[in-house]
């Protein structure tokens, strides 16, 4: 049998579908009854650990745009997950405290930022993915926090303003660069310096 103690507690439609795992029985649209000793992300998903490792990219210095979010994930990953997977992940990240929305643009929270920095430089991207899941799977809920919502219509938006960012610098890389414009003077006789001082 095991050890932990059934808890009856209150949680958001957000939280009661991510823990449709761990549901014992129903007692109400919100109240559940979870057999469960603190309160962990799950399940986790590779677009999540992908999130987190965009925004590093994208929000070092300032709140990150969703263009830029998108132009990090494509430049690390060389796909991108789906609109309705993003926006998934938006969400739920945000349930958790992980992801937050400021000025128009989002960054990471202080939690999110030391699970980046535990990461290894010498790891590769999918090593990276790796061990961030670890840690959202080890996460425990902290408080209530305000869901972001990113839409599809948003991310699809960002999506289509990359690809037309990419499409103009490849055809700028593709342009013949125009030649120097060289002096054409008409070449004189060469005259020795000597010569040139006796006739001084």
């Amino acid at each position: 049998m095991l050890g932990f103690a059934a808890q009856s507690i209150t949680l958001s439609s957000l939280q009661e579908r991510h823990l449709a795992g761990y549901r014992h029985c129903a007692l109400g649209p919100r109240l559940i009854v979870v057999i469960f000793q603190r309160f962990t992300m799950y399940p986790v998903h590779d677009v999540d650990a992908i999130l987190l490792l965009s925004l590093s990219l994208a929000a070092k210095r300032r709140p990150a745009e969703l263009v830029e979010i998108i132009a990090a994930t494509d430049l690390a990953q060389g796909t991108l997950p789906s609109e309705a997977k993003l926006s998934d992940a938006f969400a739920r990240l945000s349930a958790y405290g992980l992801i937050l929305e400021n000025d128009g643009g989002y960054t990471l929270a202080a939690d999110a930022q030391q699970m980046m920095e535990s990461q290894r430089k010498k790891d590769d991207n999918e090593k990276h993915i790796y061990r961030l899941k670890e840690h959202l799977a080890d996460y425990h809920l902290k408080g209530e926090h305000a869901t972001v919502v990113v839409t599809e219509a948003q991310l699809l938006a960002a999506v289509e303003a990359h690809q037309k960012e990419k499409l103009t610098a490849t055809r700028s890389m593709l342009m013949p660069k125009p030649k120097p414009v060289e002096d054409k003077k008409r070449p004189g006789k060469y005259q020795p310096f000597s010569a040139r001082k006796r006739r001084d």
